[in-house]
């Protein structure tokens, strides 16, 4: 079973560890991390639901990834939850702006597996336990200083970094903006194609109402035949025979 190039720390301690010895020791419940160099060593597994026994695994143990199960190979480290609690940690550290006033919580990490670098975290405005919330890409190099519990940025806000994940009511926001951008544009191309239209039908009715119909050319060609009739000279009468001519019949 092959493992991804780069995993999310949620994404690995949501799986129950399960050895090559086939035995079950229970869910991933915290990082083991070195904070100063960015590094993910290992991370802690809790493997009854009662008692403070914890067992610690270094990365490199881990061999494969299944749904629900990582899958290790090699002994733990046995531990205590006084000792895993003493463990540094930047995961739910607050994130301070330029000004030290707080702009979020640092909720997950993403992870280079094969050497244990993390590459990003990802911030949280608000509750990172809250479904659905929004995260912002926080890249090592933006870190100034940290302190335990604090992870100090020069940053104005969280807007100063890429969104990573929107929220449910931010991808609303972007999917209604989208909408609404479409449907400016297809008024738009609807409206100038009737304006385009509009002009061709305009430009066709000023050239039928310049051009003469023929039913004006033949009433004005009747007018003019009865104009030409009309000067013309009237034909000369006969002359009507006179009482005195001969006709030729009576003789």
């Amino acid at each position: 079973m092959s493992l991804p190039e780069q995993l999310l720390l949620s994404d690995l301690l949501r799986r129950r560890v399960r050895c090559d010895q086939g035995i079950d020791h229970g869910p991933g419940t915290v990082a083991w991390m070195h904070p100063p160099v960015h590094r993910l060593l290992g991370w802690i597994s809790k493997p009854s639901a009662f008692g403070d026994r914890r067992r610690a695994w270094r990365l490199d143990q881990l061999r494969g990834l299944g749904e629900l199960e990582a899958l290790v190979q090699g002994d733990p480290a046995d531990t205590d939850l006084s000792t895993v609690d003493r463990l540094p940690t930047l995961i739910e550290a607050a994130v301070l702006d330029r000004r030290g006033e707080p702009i979020g919580t640092v909720a997950d990490a993403a992870v280079e597996l094969s050497t244990g670098e993390i590459l990003h975290y990802l911030v949280s405005r608000s509750d990172p336990r809250l479904p659905g919330s929004s995260r912002w890409r926080l890249s090592p190099e933006r870190i100034s200083d940290q302190q335990p519990g604090q992870v100090f940025t020069g940053l104005n806000g969280l807007d100063d970094l890429p969104l990573a994940r929107a929220s449910v009511r931010q991808e609303f926001l972007r999917r209604g903006r989208r909408w609404r951008d479409q449907f400016q544009e297809e008024t738009e191309r609807l409206r100038d194609q009737f304006q385009q239209a509009g002009d061709r039908f305009e430009e066709r009715l000023e050239g039928w109402i310049e051009e003469e119909p023929v039913w004006e050319s033949e009433r004005r060609g009747a007018n003019e035949a009865w104009d030409d009739w009309e000067d013309q000279p009237p034909p000369a009468r006969r002359a009507r025979p006179q009482p005195d001519d001969e006709d030729p019949w009576l003789s």
